[in-house]
C-alpha cells in the first residue's frame, strides 16, 4: 500500500488522515507500507521523483510488478498514472475503471466496506458532510450533482473495516475543521484525544 504524507503534518495530504491510522489500515490490511514523505506544497516534478523513487525501492525490496489504482473514469488521471509509471517497470492496473459510480458506491456498502468522510469540498457539499458515514444514508442525502464516489474531488474518506480487513481499524471522529479552502473531519485513532 502506497501512500504520500504531508511532511509537515505527517498526515495524508487531501485526506487528512494521520499516519498512525494509515498503518494502523496497512496492517488490518496485511499490507507492507510504502509511505512517501513530501515537502508541503510540493511540486509536482518533487511528488513524482519521490514516488517513483519509492515504487523502484518497493520493487527492488518487496518485489512489487504492479500497482492497483482506484480511478472510475477521470480520463487525465487515469493517463496521468500510466505515465508516472512508465519507466518503472511496473504495471499499473485499474480494476474499477469505467464501473458506474452509483452502483459501485451501493456494492460497497452492501459488501459490508466501512469508512468515513474524511474532508469535503464546500463548493460540492455542505461542512456537515465531513465525518459522516459513507453509507445508504449518505448516497440517499447527496445533492444530485455530487458523484456518489466522489470521485470528481467533492470527498475523500478513509475505509476502516470491510471483509478486505482482517479485522476494523479502531477510529473516531474528532473536530471539524476549515483548511486550504475544505472540511476535514479530524480522524483519530480509538483512545487518542
Amino acid at each position: 500500500m502506497l501512500t504520500t504524507l504531508d511532511g509537515t503534518t505527517d498526515r495524508v495530504g487531501m485526506h487528512g488522515v494521520p499516519r498512525a491510522l494509515v498503518e494502523a489500515q496497512a496492517e488490518a490490511l496485511g499490507l507492507p507500507l510504502v509511505a512517501v514523505p513530501l515537502p508541503w506544497p510540493a511540486a509536482n516534478a518533487v511528488y513524482e521523483a519521490a514516488v517513483r523513487d519509492a515504487l523502484a525501492d518497493a520493487r527492488r525490496t518487496l518485489g512489487v510488478t504492479h500497482m492497483a489504482f482506484g480511478d472510475l473514469f477521470l480520463e487525465d488521471i487515469h493517463r496521468y498514472r500510466g505515465s508516472l509509471l512508465s519507466d518503472t517497470r511496473l504495471v499499473p492496473l485499474f480494476p474499477l475503471w469505467g464501473t458506474p459510480t452509483e452502483v459501485l458506491a451501493r456494492e460497497m456498502i452492501a459488501g459490508g466496506l466501512r469508512a468515513t468522510l474524511t474532508c469535503v469540498n464546500p463548493a460540492c457539499l455542505h461542512a456537515s458532510f465531513a465525518g459522516r458515514a459513507f453509507n445508504a444514508d449518505l448516497l440517499a442525502d447527496l445533492p444530485a450533482s455530487a458523484d456518489p464516489c466522489g470521485e470528481n474531488g467533492e470527498f475523500h474518506t478513509f475505509a476502516w473495516d470491510g471483509p478486505m480487513f482482517r479485522h476494523p481499524v479502531p477510529v473516531r471522529v474528532g473536530a471539524r475543521t476549515e483548511r486550504d479552502g475544505f472540511v476535514y473531519a479530524d480522524l483519530c485513532p480509538a483512545g487518542e484525544s
